[in-house]
């Protein structure tokens, strides 16, 4: 979990010599290397979210080092331990290649689907990252156009059409579908969605499993579309946020079923100060309710389709929102339910469930004309 909290950092006092671990693998144990930080102050402590070169230090308070999560860290509890503890049954493997390409003890075999995107994720972060280090990509997110706001063009959207705002999905495969569209033009979709109201576009850029890329998000950018962005990734690393961002994402995707709180606490605090919103997702009662006690959260999504098995469930959404959605309302979130919505009936299901958007792809993509499905799914045409 590099650039993590909790896998790749350490912290120390600001009275006491400043230190740095080296990287973690999931069952490692912390090694104290000494470091000067500049600029320490008594009122923080520093860490270093990778003692790879090009890697820079966050400051971070003492709520954040003072977490249950750290604690157990720096007593010498394993990462996939404390993540188990809160019901994370995704385990972290850092390894130096593909498991799939490993023998022996390196050769592992995956739970499930997600598992393996994981551990393929893993791989493919490091080794971006060793090709342009976090400060390089730092700099570039500083120099990208201003972020669009993704939240207000979802409130804009809900209340200019009485209906759930559209999230409309840029994705060529997945996993559970296959291909699902053989001329993929990513820049057509996204022109698109948009002449047919979507309120803001998800790309996906996952390559190895969902045949999506960086590039395709970026060429959308470039395009001239107008809806905010959401750079649909499997975020493991807040390397991966800076990147989204200089390729102009307006929002990304945090996985609750993959990161432990301290790490959305932290990418929520990197999201903020980059001026991008985040979609929250969880899939179950707990992990709802883990994410309903982060402060800051804004935007959840309820996804119907379980990640490790990828069965879809769209009464999952109202499940939640009945046993929940007093305290969401409470905290003025808004949900977005995802996966398998295919008609005007199941737009009227989630909205009566009390959701403020949909994030739809497969239902839009399989038909000949992305665009002018919208008004099929919603059962009229979208305002815009």
């Amino acid at each position: 979990m590099q650039s993590s909290i909790l896998a790749a950092a350490s912290a120390s006092r600001a009275s006491v010599p400043a230190t740095v671990f080296s990287p973690l693998s999931a069952t490692s144990r912390p090694v104290l290397r000494t470091g000067d930080i500049a600029g320490a102050c008594p009122a923080a402590r520093a860490v270093r979210c990778s003692a790879a070169e090009g890697s820079v230090l966050y400051r971070l308070d003492d709520g954040m080092f003072n977490s249950s999560e750290v604690i157990q860290w720096e007593s010498g509890k394993s990462i996939n331990a404390i993540a188990a503890a809160q019901g994370i049954r995704i385990r972290r493997r850092c390894r130096p290649r593909y498991p799939s390409e490993g023998v022996g003890a390196d050769r592992a075999v995956p739970r499930n689907i997600l598992e393996q995107i994981i551990w393929d994720k893993e791989v493919e972060v490091s080794q971006r990252k060793a090709k342009t280090p976090l400060h390089k990509v730092m700099e570039s997110a500083e120099h990208a156009p201003s972020p669009k706001d993704f939240i207000g063009a979802l409130d804009v959207a809900r209340r200019r059409n009485g209906l759930p705002a559209l999230i409309a999905e840029v994705k060529k495969a997945s996993p559970s579908k296959g291909l699902l569209r053989e001329h993929f033009n990513p820049v057509e979709i996204a022109h698109a969605y948009e002449k047919n109201g979507a309120a803001c576009l998800s790309i996906l850029t996952d390559e190895k499993h969902f045949q999506g890329s960086f590039e395709n998000l970026e060429t959308v950018r470039n395009s001239g579309v107008n809806c905010p962005l959401l750079c649909k990734e499997f975020v493991i690393d807040v390397w991966q946020i800076y990147y989204a961002r200089s390729k102009g994402a307006d929002a990304v995707l945090l996985i609750a079923a993959v990161l432990p709180d301290l790490d959305i606490k932290y990418m929520l605090r990197v999201c903020r100060s980059l001026g991008m919103a985040a979609l929250v997702e969880v899939h179950d009662e707990r992990e709802l309710d883990r994410v309903l006690k982060i402060n800051g959260v804004q935007l959840i999504g309820i996804n119907n389709r379980s990640l490790g098995t990828f069965e879809l469930d769209t009464a999952n959404t109202k499940m939640l929102l009945e046993k929940r959605g007093d305290i969401i309302r409470k905290k003025q979130i808004q949900v977005v339910s995802e996966s398998g919505l295919f008609t005007p009936n199941d737009i009227a299901y989630v909205q009566n469930a009390g959701v403020s958007a949909v994030l739809v792809g497969e239902s839009l993509l399989t038909q000949e004309d992305p665009g002018r499905a919208i008004a099929g799914l919603f059962g009229k045409e979208l305002l815009h």
